[in-house]
């Protein structure tokens, strides 16, 4: 679930437009659920125009989904799947009828507490692209990185995305270089390249 924030161009009526790809214009509802808001248009546009390379086939994980922004988009332009944590049960009811309204039967909605379900490891094959965007308040960045780190999530070459307020702070890995930097008001966007430890 995502924290009221500002963030550009963000929906103020509970919808969601897709920016580019299969699906691009389509518009999709999301709950009234108190603090979910997605990442903005200009943000989301500005972040997939850099992953532009490595979306084709990824294998994508949207952690704290919310209204689906990121991992939905990441199916409509090429992603072989998209995995969407979402641990309000309205939210991931709504990101699941989604899916189903665009026949996105590559992406996969888990209702559950992000730390938990990282805690647990991935036992599949590891992620391509990973989406870091939690509730500010809750200062998660730095347990979500260790998490992934020691939980088999990561594919050996992953890029990971992180949203943050400008003023927190997270230590990434020797082995996550900084690839893009970016600010949109009180929000910073960052794309790390992970290399083989």
């Amino acid at each position: 679930m995502k924290p009221a924030r500002p963030s550009p161009k963000a929906s103020t009526n509970n919808q969601l437009r897709i920016i580019g790809g299969l699906w691009r214009g389509r518009k999709l509802s999301f709950p009234d659920v108190d603090g979910l808001r997605p990442t903005g248009d200009r943000i989301r546009e500005t972040l997939f125009n850099w992953l532009a390379p490595e979306i084709q086939d990824a294998r994508c994980l949207d952690l704290f989904a919310g209204s689906g922004a990121l991992g939905i988009e990441a199916l409509s332009r090429g992603a072989a799947t998209s995995v969407l944590v979402e641990l309000d049960t309205k939210a991931a009811a709504q990101l699941k009828t989604n899916l189903e309204i665009l026949k996105g039967d590559k992406g996969r909605i888990i209702n559950a507490d992000v730390m938990e379900l990282l805690r647990k490891g991935n036992t599949e094959e590891p992620y391509h692209i990973v989406f870091i965007d939690p509730p500010f308040q809750l200062k998660l960045w730095q347990a979500v990185i260790g998490a992934l780190e020691e939980g088999n999530w990561l594919a050996e070459n992953a890029t990971i995305y992180i949203e943050s307020g400008t003023e927190d702070e997270f230590a990434p890995p020797i082995n996550w270089q900084l690839h893009r930097d970016k600010h949109a008001g009180a929000v910073s966007y960052r794309l790390f390249y992970r290399e083989p430890a």
